[in-house]
């Protein structure tokens, strides 16, 4: 993996956690710095009004990267049919707050390309309550290639090699057990 690629990773990985829950306020916040990611439980006093559970995730694969995101919702809500955009307008918001945390970062800027439809998940947990899980995946911008597809390396030291060739179907001398006998 190149350098270029790990500090690309690694800039991505830090903006994504940068978005804890409670960094929306300065004081809950490491530096003093507010930093308002868009989702739904940033609204509001988190000790006195009701907490919306929501939130989100990335993971990395080769030159992508693919952000998750989760919350709970009303049942009825689903029936909605704006309901799919409300669900990608969400997607949209934390891939902008993962840009701008990265240049904020880095001083570098990143591009990330929808690659696909998002994918929705929409599960009934009880005849109220209801759990939604997206995931959307975006090409990264600067990553050359697909790391995945390159060759890979010869990582055997000899030792295993010496090893692995005095592999034999010859009988042990040692062995007293007439042969056949554990083929019951």
């Amino acid at each position: 993996m190149s350098s270029n690629t790990l500090e690309i990773i690694q800039g991505l990985a830090q903006a994504a956690a940068n978005g804890y829950d409670g960094a929306h306020d300065e004081r809950y916040s490491s530096d003093g710095e507010a930093r308002k990611v868009g989702l739904k439980r940033e609204e509001g006093n988190p000790i006195t009004d009701k907490r919306v559970n929501d939130g989100f995730a990335v993971r990395f694969s080769a030159n992508s990267v693919c952000i998750t995101y989760q919350s709970d919702y009303p049942l009825k809500k689903a029936a909605d049919p704006k309901f799919e955009n409300e669900i990608e307008s969400m997607l949209n918001e934390v891939k902008k707050f993962l840009q701008r945390e990265y240049k904020k970062i880095t001083g570098n800027s990143v591009t990330l390309t929808k690659q696909g439809e998002p994918v929705v998940d929409f599960i009934a947990i009880s005849r109220v309550r209801s759990f939604v899980k997206a995931h959307q995946n975006y090409k990264i911008s600067g990553l050359k290639g697909d790391p995945l597809l390159e060759p890979s390396r010869d990582t055997e030291n000899e030792v295993t090699r010496k090893f692995l060739a005095q592999h034999s179907t010859k009988r042990p001398q040692n062995e007293k057990i007439k042969k056949g006998a554990n083929n019951k």
